[in-house]
């Protein structure tokens, strides 16, 4: 699952920790996240979806082989 995390945290200027702490997970998570390494949760999908104000399908991106 390929997401735009990075280039939305750029567009509301949020650094990883900040964003971190809004979604209460570790800036490690959201690192993991953005490099592709880590599928988070539902919940918190759709918390950081919310935050940015997106939908879950405008941050986050399903590929055929997921």
């Amino acid at each position: 699952m390929k997401n735009n995390i990075k280039v939305q945290r750029a567009i509301h200027g949020l650094t990883q920790e900040e964003l971190a702490k809004k979604v209460s997970v570790s800036r490690q998570t959201i690192n993991a996240m953005e490099a592709n390494k880590y599928v988070p949760s539902t919940v918190l999908a759709l918390k950081i979806a919310r935050l940015f104000n997106k939908t879950v399908e405008d941050v986050f991106l399903l590929e055929d082989n997921d």
